[in-house]
């Protein structure tokens, strides 16, 4: 039995439908993260994860002004992992 799929080439209209919506490369970056050393690529990742739980920090601490700095830190935890639990990502 022969289950092999038989291949087409996409038509123009069929390619765009599949990257309509997807952000442009950013070539410049990708060559910046070629560059660096494989244990440093991770650094803008963990750089990003930093500021945004600062501006949550930010954000909870004006909401929450009697919380202390542990209590908000919970309070984050708790919503990054409302984040990841509703939208697969925090």
């Amino acid at each position: 039995m022969n289950t092999k799929l038989e291949r087409k080439p996409l038509t123009s209209a069929e390619i765009s439908a599949i990257v309509d919506g997807i952000n442009p490369v950013d070539w410049v970056q990708m060559e910046i993260m070629a560059k660096m050393p494989i244990g440093k690529r991770i650094y803008p990742s963990l750089q990003a994860s930093e500021m945004i739980r600062a501006g949550l920090r930010t954000a909870f601490k004006r909401k929450f002004p009697n919380l202390s700095l542990p209590e908000i830190n919970m309070k984050i935890l708790e919503y990054l992992i409302f984040m990841d639990s509703k939208h697969g990502h925090a």
